[in-house]
């Protein structure tokens, strides 16, 4: 009796590949070893994706995409951050997998679409543009990128993960607050206008845009 093809073995694939770039990073992440942890065979890994780096592509890019739903359908700020963290910790393979040289090629230019989503709730909660929120962006990004590591690298679970989890959005919310209050303190030079990130081909690093830079 001929096997039917597996209508979910891009997706078992890809949790492979998160599996085992979280337990052992480059070095664990060959197409043989994919091949076995998503009972497969190598040929057919290979039918799918070219190569381990077409493999950590399709990942970022679906991890990206099923984060950014979650969030999306959230009504406030707050409640996009509660979402963000309980989308880090409920995939925290394949989230640290996408965080994995996040600010390099090819992931700095790809889109960021949490990134952008958040900073547009900020914006719309303090005025202005959402690319004049950038810094502030990356300060919260910051927190709960921050808090999200700490409990899955930490291995914090019960009472001590529910706090952390809550000390980190309450940092969110007194960095919110002081933004509002215009009491936000800053160090170092102003943002520059020509520094943009998250926008894929349009983002810009030292106002080169990134599309020009070789890759």
């Amino acid at each position: 009796m001929p096997r039917h093809p597996d209508p979910d073995l891009e997706r078992h694939i890809l949790e492979a590949a998160s599996r085992l770039w979280a337990r052992g990073g480059e070095k664990a992440l060959t197409m043989r070893a994919i091949a076995r942890m998503a009972g497969t065979t190598t040929p057919t890994v290979y039918g799918r994706y070219r190569d381990r780096a077409d493999i950590l592509r399709a990942l970022r890019l679906q991890t990206r995409a099923e984060g950014f739903a979650a969030i999306s359908k959230t009504r406030t700020l707050r409640q996009a951050a509660e979402c963000y963290l309980d989308f880090a910790l409920e995939n925290h393979y394949a989230y640290e997998v996408l965080f994995d040289g996040v600010a390099k090629p090819p992931s700095l230019y790809e889109p960021w679409p949490t990134f952008k989503f958040l900073r547009e709730r900020v914006a719309a909660e303090l005025g202005g543009e959402p690319r004049e929120h950038t810094r502030l962006m990356l300060a919260l990004w910051a927190l709960l990128h921050g808090t999200a590591l700490l409990v899955i690298r930490g291995r914090f679970d019960g009472v001590l993960r529910s706090q952390v989890v809550h000390a980190g959005l309450d940092a969110v919310d007194a960095i919110l607050y002081a933004a509002r209050s215009k009491r936000m303190p800053r160090s170092g030079p102003k943002w520059p206008s020509n520094l943009i990130l998250g926008e894929g081909e349009l983002s810009r690093v030292e106002g080169v845009p990134i599309k020009n830079k070789k890759r």
